[in-house]
């Protein structure tokens, strides 16, 4: 009979995650050297990679697929909004207040993962609508006039790019190490196995909802993370805007073109986003229309996305979310 050596990190793995150390060190030094112009998109681009990852875990890895993430990315600039009236430092405030959006996702999740397919797609949109209409109703937030975090003025504008893109960078850091380790553990291995067959998993004793919970709990918290750093570098706070349903269809096309169920594709695919709004972002309705357009093509033809036909067609699979069994040499 054949054994098997299981493999936890391949070669290539070990070089992503050294790779990923270096240009970690290399983007914490990089406002030192850099304009104020590549600062802010980086920003940008820090937080289109958050969402995208975390509605990867959410979808891809969880098999729970959501149009609603926009209500946490809107409530965590919103509460960040709340305490710093009430008088906590702003940059605090966005911290604490991506940490109480997570908190208001306990309750949800209760609600929403009784539902399944596009029940629960269909709930976490209308979720996110009636938060939004919770959030206008607030004399703070003055309706669809919206607000400002004015206490960021208090900062020199250099200082506060600086901290905005640190405060990404941070936030983007945590995020995806936390996701890695998390799907590397048995709790990721058990939310997989739910995504598969979840009364399978139930069968042989994973505990379904606490695992989903655990799941969805991270994801909204990191978009609620996303959210407080939008907030921090547009300073306007704007219910439609914050809430819209817009960040939902960036976060499909990111993760369909990038690569679902991957770790890197996310990232791929938020980069070529990022370009693509550069380029074509004046187009408005005709641009979100395209966008949509494209995640249909990849979702029809290329359904792996661009790392996944990388990792099909070279081996190649960076850093895998599992473990990989090799036969011993000379077997």
């Amino acid at each position: 009979m054949n054994t098997f050596i299981i493999e936890r990190w391949t070669q290539s793995g070990r070089l992503a995650v050294g790779a990923a150390a270096l240009v970690l060190l290399v983007l914490a030094l990089l406002p030192v050297l850099a304009s104020g112009l590549v600062i802010d998109k980086l920003t940008t681009l820090f937080i289109y990679i958050l969402v995208a990852v975390m509605w990867n875990l959410l979808a891809g890895y969880a098999g729970l697929v959501s149009v609603g993430q926009q209500a946490f990315f809107g409530v965590g600039g919103y509460l960040a909004l709340r305490l710093v009236d009430a008088g906590m430092p702003p940059y605090l405030a966005l911290v604490v207040g991506a940490a109480g959006a997570g908190l208001v996702a306990i309750p949800i999740s209760t609600f929403a993962l009784r539902l399944k397919g596009g029940e629960f797609a269909i709930a976490m949109w209308v979720i996110a609508e009636v938060l939004r209409i919770v959030v206008m109703f607030d004399p703070l937030v003055q309706g669809e006039t919206g607000t400002s975090l004015l206490a960021l003025n208090a900062f020199d504008p250099q200082m506060r790019r600086n901290l905005n893109y640190w405060l990404g960078l941070g936030a983007l850091a945590l995020m995806l190490g936390a996701t890695f380790w998390l799907l590397r553990s048995r709790i990721g291995a058990a939310a997989q196995a739910i995504r598969d067959d979840e009364d399978a998993a139930a069968s042989i004793g994973i505990d379904v909802m606490r695992i989903k919970q655990i799941i969805f709990v991270l994801a909204a918290f990191g978009c609620a993370l996303a959210g407080t750093v939008w907030l921090a570098s547009a300073i306007t706070f704007l219910p439609r805007t914050n809430f819209g349903v817009q960040w939902t269809v960036f976060m499909l096309f990111m993760v369909l073109v990038g690569g679902l169920r991957t770790f890197e594709g996310p990232i791929i695919g938020a980069v070529i986003f990022f370009l693509l709004q550069e380029v074509f972002g004046n187009l408005g309705v005709w641009y979100l229309a395209g966008l949509g357009l494209v995640a249909v093509a990849f979702a029809l033809y290329l359904p792996d996305g661009l790392w996944g036909f990388w990792r099909r067609r070279t081996g190649i699979d960076g850093l895998s979310s599992g473990v990989v069994l090799k036969a011993p040499t000379g077997s």
